[in-house]
């Protein structure tokens, strides 16, 4: 057994834990933690404060997972004054292996490392994730992540995209008025300014001048919860409207992916996973045309592990160093 230490970093937290690797997976994660990122001057302080939380000198290899490209000289966050130059990384953590992915990477990276046990049916067939082809990941939450998953020959290859900024396509009358009140703020309006978790409050801002009421001063956390408690229609009607633009975005990419099958991940995912099934979204993400019967052959499972960035972290560092120690 083998144990690294996995960060997964964000702009408002970043998370830590060690994760033991057994038989070329993830056998587990420990010691789980979670720090506001503006409690900490910089993340090798960060890094070093959580091997004091644990008490003992960290792993000599490791792995991190951040919000953003990984691309460059130096990683900056959004929301936070944190930076991490990856040439540096060996000498400020310590380490002497260390793999460095996209936040959404190491989600795909989980997605295809966890066992069936730990995803639900969403709709379509009941059947397990394709072992052979193209396997979508969409994750709504701050915004809209995107990933996908090439297997083959029991092989597989993760690839982050940027698909949260294609064009979004309004489907109905509601929708246009999305569209149209989101364009006086934005020329070009991608599908993450609707299917996130801020776009909640969007669609809600729409439905009550549709209804000539004014709108309740909410933040975001506050309309979720009134969505789907239902204690207030508006809200409710914006969530139903949030589940079918969901489920377009969500075919349009599995056609555009060529996928055989789709993971829904992410909190926020989590959170609604239970009400997609009796929503409008399976009728939206089959809803493609000539390419109906096709969409209807997808399985679409929500992943329920509540840590995928730090599981998949450490799946990524299984693939690229192996497990030897």
């Amino acid at each position: 057994m083998v144990e690294i230490v996995v960060a997964d970093i964000g702009g408002t937290h970043a998370r830590f834990a060690i994760a033991t690797i057994e038989d070329g997976k993830v056998a587990g994660l420990r010691h789980e933690i979670k720090m506001k990122t503006s409690e900490h001057a910089s993340f090798q302080i960060a890094w070093e404060n959580y091997g004091r939380e644990l008490g003992r000198d960290l792993p000599q290899d490791g792995a991190l997972a951040v919000a953003g490209p990984v691309g460059g000289e130096v990683i900056y966050f959004t929301n936070s004054s944190w930076m991490i130059r990856p040439a540096l990384i060996p000498e400020k953590l310590k380490l002497n292996r260390f793999t460095l992915v996209n936040d959404f990477g190491a989600v795909g990276h989980a997605v295809a490392q966890m066992d069936a046990d730990m995803f639900s049916p969403i709709c379509g067939p009941d059947q397990a994730l394709t072992s052979d082809g193209i396997i979508t990941v969409v994750g709504p939450g701050t915004g809209l992540g995107v990933a996908h998953i090439m297997r083959r020959h029991g092989e597989y290859h993760v690839t982050e995209t940027e698909g949260g900024h294609i064009d979004f396509a309004p489907l109905d009358h509601v929708e246009d008025q999305i569209l149209a009140h989101l364009r006086k703020a934005h020329r070009r309006v991608s599908v993450e300014r609707i299917v996130s978790g801020p776009g909640l409050a969007v669609i809600y801002q729409v439905l009550a001048g549709m209804e000539q009421r004014e709108a309740r001063s909410l933040n975001d956390m506050e309309i979720w919860e009134l969505a789907l408690s239902g204690e207030d229609s508006l809200a409710a009607a914006a969530f139903d409207h949030s589940c079918l633009c969901l489920g377009s975005v969500t075919g349009d990419l599995a056609l555009a992916q060529g996928a055989k099958s789709v993971v829904m991940a992410g909190g926020l995912g989590r959170r609604i996973a239970g009400r997609l099934p009796s929503s409008g979204f399976r009728e939206r993400f089959i809803a493609k045309g000539r390419f109906q019967s096709k969409m209807e052959a997808i399985s679409v499972k929500q992943l329920l592990h509540e840590e995928p960035g730090l599981f998949g972290v450490a799946a990524a560092f299984i693939q690229e160093h192996g497990t030897g120690s």
